[in-house]
C-alpha cells in the first residue's frame, strides 16, 4: 500500500504529455508564416540599395506590358469609334425626278438597319465642291452639273462594324434608282489589320518581358541563398526541414513581385499622364469625342497579382534547385 502511495506520488510529479488541438496546430502554423513574412521583409532592406535596384528594374520591365494594355484597350475604342462613324453614301443616277428621290428616302426610311437618310442635291453637291475644290470660276463655265445628287445613310449602331455595313451595302446596291455605293471599309480593315499586328507583337514583347522578370527575381534570389550558407548549414544541423528554410526565400521572392508591381503600376500612371496631351491632340484632328482609359481595378489586381506570382515562381525554381544542394559539411 505504502509502495502503491508512492509510486503514484512519482507519477503525479512526473511531467505529462499534452496533446495540442488541429485548431493549436493551425494557428500556430499562421503565426508562424506571418512572423516569416514580415520577417522576409525587412531582410530585404538590409541592403536596400541592391533591393531598389532590382524593384525598379522589375517596374520597368512589368510597366511596359501594363502600358501597352491601356495602349490597346484606348486604340481599341478608337477603331470602334471610327467604325461606329462611317457612312455610306448613295450617289443617284442622273436625271432621276425628285419624286423618285422621295420615294427612295421613304422605302430607305423602313430599312430596319438604316438609322438616318440625307438628302444632298446635285447643286448641293456642286456648292459644296466649289468650296473644298478652290476651282469656283472655272466649274462656272460647265454647261451642266456634272455631279449627281447623294443620299448619305448612317446605319443603326447594332450594324456599324465591318460584317454590317458590308451586308447593308449588298441591298443598297440593289436599288434601282442608286449608281453607286461607297462605304470607307477598306480603311476600317486595314486599321483592324494594323490593330491585330500590334495586339501580335505586344503579346510576344509581354511574354519576353515577363520572362526578364522569372529571370531576374531567380538570380535575385540565388544570390541571397549563397549568402546565406553558412546560416542555412547551420539550421539544418539542429534538424530544421528544407520547408522551413526555403520559407523566407519564397516570401522573399513574392516581395519583389508585389513591389515590382505597384512600381509598374505607378510608372504606368506617370507616362499615360505625359502622353495624355499628345493623344488628345491626335485624335481631335478626327473630330473624335475621346478619354483616355486607364487601367481598371480588375487589370491593376490582375498586375499585382501576377508580378506577385512570378516573384513567387521564380523564387521557387530557385530554392528547388540551389537550396538542396546545400548540405552541412
Amino acid at each position: 500500500m505504502a509502495k502503491q502511495t508512492e509510486i503514484n506520488k512519482v507519477l503525479s510529479g512526473s511531467p505529462r504529455i499534452t496533446k495540442v488541438s488541429f485548431l493549436g496546430r493551425v494557428s500556430a502554423a499562421i503565426s508562424q508564416h506571418i512572423h516569416q513574412l514580415f520577417a522576409s521583409f525587412a531582410e530585404l532592406w538590409k541592403t536596400p540599395f541592391s533591393t531598389l535596384m532590382t524593384i525598379l528594374v522589375l517596374g520597368l520591365a512589368l510597366s511596359l506590358p501594363s502600358v501597352f494594355q491601356v495602349a490597346y484597350k484606348n486604340v481599341e475604342r478608337i477603331d470602334g469609334q471610327l467604325d461606329g462613324a462611317s457612312e455610306i453614301s448613295l450617289f443617284l443616277k442622273k436625271g432621276i425626278s425628285e419624286q423618285r428621290v422621295q420615294v427612295l428616302i421613304n422605302k430607305l426610311g423602313l430599312y430596319e438597319d438604316i438609322e438616318t437618310v440625307t438628302y444632298i442635291t446635285s447643286h448641293q453637291a456642286l456648292e459644296e465642291f466649289k468650296e473644298m475644290s478652290g476651282f469656283s470660276k472655272a466649274l462656272n463655265y460647265l454647261d451642266e452639273n456634272p455631279l449627281p445628287g447623294v443620299l448619305v445613310v448612317i446605319p443603326k449602331d447594332k450594324v456599324r462594324n465591318t460584317a454590317g455595313s458590308k451586308l447593308l451595302v449588298a441591298k443598297l446596291q440593289r436599288e434601282a434608282d442608286v449608281d453607286l455605293v461607297r462605304v470607307d471599309t477598306d480603311l476600317i480593315e486595314k486599321l483592324q489589320a494594323i490593330l491585330s499586328l500590334v495586339v501580335d507583337i505586344v503579346f510576344a514583347l509581354a511574354i519576353l518581358l515577363l520572362l526578364a522578370v522569372l529571370l531576374i527575381v531567380s538570380n535575385t534570389v540565388r544570390l541571397n541563398i549563397l549568402n546565406e550558407r553558412p546560416a542555412i548549414e547551420v539550421l539544418k544541423l539542429v534538424g530544421a526541414t528544407n520547408s522551413f528554410i526555403q520559407r523566407p526565400f519564397l516570401y522573399i521572392g513574392a516581395w519583389y513581385g508585389l513591389l515590382g508591381g505597384l512600381i509598374a503600376l505607378l510608372l504606368t500612371f506617370i507616362i499615360v499622364q505625359w502622353l495624355q496631351s499628345g493623344v488628345m491632340n491626335l485624335v481631335g484632328l478626327y473630330q473624335v469625342q475621346f478619354q483616355i482609359l486607364m487601367l481598371n481595378l480588375e487589370e491593376i489586381a490582375i498586375l499585382i497579382g501576377l508580378a506577385t506570382f512570378l516573384g513567387f515562381l521564380a523564387s521557387y525554381i530557385s530554392v528547388k534547385q540551389y537550396l538542396v544542394k546545400i548540405e552541412p559539411k
